[in-house]
């Protein structure tokens, strides 16, 4: 029993410099414990790429190899037997030199090492090429598509929602409802092949994403291509994401306009536009603030198939190439930079709505 009370002691008095922090400054330690709950899902969300990786049958190197086996097969017999000894005398080489012969926990932390200590995300082993370079060279296409959705999405979603929860009822609200419920069920992919072939058929926009010269030859004329090639993945991203939103926005409104002190305020002739405005819109915030995050992960999961059949040159398509030739540092780097954009949105999110509602950083949710 003195054995479990000294170490019921020692845990409180590790504990107690965390505690007094928390009391003190409640804001700033739920923040705190919010980053290091990133930090930790992103060390175990990598340790289980590489596990998974690893169990992928054969590497980079082998499928490499085997490559150019089967092409020297088709050469004289000789010089194939030849080639085919030279190659599987390099094998063993080339995967010590690449690492890959370890197992994968080292693989993993000597990833890790190399990108904390020496900021060095290592090169590709496809293209030689350095991966920091590659993701950065991709990364703004993808922030520029998401962030453009999540605005409209955000912008039309309060807008159609404070605006029906008004019109209960109605013919309009009802329409409106069915149009968003439809929208949401709809397949995101089916969406995305149907408005390439509506490009295909019409010629009315082209059935790439992305302009094919760069911004540097004609910044303006840069613009304007890009609006006019971006619209249509545009359109289906906002219409596969605003269905939910919308009718989020709008549950809330109609349950908030049903509390008691909604009755209050009406009953003491406060306008019916403050009423809205001011207190039921507010309250509408929480629910909003804490799907924005899983909207910008869906935004980014929802991406990858987009770049793929409108050929965008994003980061989801990066990671699809690599995923396809095994590439492991770029599957990584790409995965753990992704996964690092989406919970920092978490994170975003989790900040204000402590902001909004102190209930949140005083542990009281």
């Amino acid at each position: 029993m003195s054995t479990l009370n000294n170490i019921k002691r020692i845990m409180y008095a590790a504990a107690s410099p965390w505690l007094n922090f928390r009391k003190k400054s409640p804001l700033w330690s739920f923040i705190v414990s919010r980053l290091i709950t990133m930090v930790l899902i992103l060390f175990f969300l990598g340790f289980a790429v590489f596990g998974l990786m690893e169990l992928a049958p054969g590497d980079i190197v082998t499928r490499l190899m085997m490559q150019q086996v089967f092409s020297s097969a088709e050469g004289p017999a000789g010089n194939a037997q030849t080639l085919q000894a030279t190659n599987f005398d390099k094998y063993e080489q080339t995967r010590h030199e690449l690492g890959l012969d370890k197992p994968f926990y080292v693989q993993y932390f000597s990833w890790l090492k190399r990108v904390v200590i020496h900021h060095d995300l290592g090169t590709s082993l496809i293209s030689r090429a350095p991966v920091s370079f590659l993701i950065s060279s991709r990364i703004w296409n993808s922030l520029t598509l998401n962030l453009i959705s999540l605005i409209l999405i955000t912008t039309f979603s309060f807008l159609l929602g404070v605006y029906f929860s008004s019109k209960a009822g109605t013919a309009a609200d009802v329409a409106v409802t069915f149009f968003s419920l439809f929208f949401h069920a709809v397949p995101g992919i089916l969406l995305l092949i149907l408005l390439q072939l509506f490009a295909a058929v019409t010629g009315l926009f082209p059935i790439t994403a992305y302009p094919a010269f760069p911004i540097t030859e004609a910044p303006v004329k840069f613009v304007f291509s890009y609006m006019h090639h971006i619209f249509l993945p545009l359109l289906a991203s906002f219409l596969g994401g605003i269905g939910g939103t919308l009718r989020m926005i709008r549950a809330t409104m109609l349950d908030q306009l049903g509390q008691p002190y909604i009755t209050s305020l009406r009953a003491r002739g406060i306008s019916e536009k403050r009423v809205y405005l001011a207190h039921a819109f507010r309250n509408t915030l929480n629910p909003y603030i804490t799907g924005s995050a899983n909207l910008l992960a869906s935004l980014f999961s929802g991406s990858l198939v987009l770049e793929i059949i409108f050929s965008y040159p994003g980061i989801g398509r990066l990671m699809y190439e690599a995923v396809l030739q095994e590439d492991i540092n770029l599957v990584l780097a790409n995965l753990m930079f992704i996964s690092f954009l989406v919970l920092a949105g978490m994170v975003i999110a989790d900040i204000l709505l402590a902001l909004v509602d102190p209930r949140i950083r005083y542990g009281k949710e």
